[in-house]
């Protein structure tokens, strides 16, 4: 038994030597660590340009044609995408986060929701009510559902300010239109 025990120690021993001389001493600390738990954490290899460095936003859209380009979104913004990615990818992108969409067995062909040549010519009111009252609704294909008793209000809104920025060519306010969205927060 006595040999066990010894045995178990010069063990326990050589491995506690080799893991003090095995450890990296040059990784820095994260402020948020108490005491010494940075003498663990092993630094990750920093590239320059490839984090995201808008402050004041809520999320981002990679810009569907120019994969560099990272489009900056507020909270409202940020709402219509995961209403977008939620209900609207899988008939107005081209491909979607499970793969390709479906846009190619509807027809008539539904268009992309970053077609500026087409949809900034809508108001936001005239695509608010095209998302509520579905394409039967307003005289379009019957293909597109009415998210009118689906969504609310303000998730309609939100939609359509996801809409403005993603759109290319990029979307200009006219000087006439007004319609600013100022929701509160959550």
């Amino acid at each position: 038994m006595k040999l066990l025990v010894i045995y178990f120690a010069v063990l326990v021993g050589s491995l506690g030597l080799v893991a003090v001389s095995s450890r990296e001493f040059t990784a820095k600390p994260c402020w948020c660590w108490p005491g010494n738990q940075h003498i663990f954490a092993k630094t990750k290899p920093h590239v320059e340009g490839t984090e995201y460095r808008s402050y004041g936003s809520y999320d981002f859209e990679v810009d569907w044609n120019n994969a560099e380009r990272r489009l900056p979104l507020n909270y409202e913004q940020a709402q219509g995408k995961r209403i977008f990615y939620q209900n609207c990818v899988w008939c107005h992108a081209d491909s979607t986060p499970a793969g390709p969409s479906n846009r190619s067995n509807v027809t008539p062909d539904p268009p992309l929701m970053n077609d500026g040549s087409l949809l900034n010519g809508e108001s936001d009111a005239s695509l608010e009510k095209v998302i509520s009252l579905g394409g039967s609704g307003v005289g379009k294909s019957p293909m597109m559902p009415p998210y009118g008793l689906t969504l609310s209000g303000d998730e309609i809104k939100d939609l359509v300010a996801y809409i403005r920025v993603i759109a290319v060519p990029e979307y200009r306010k006219s000087p006439g239109r007004v319609n600013e969205i100022s929701r509160s927060r959550p």
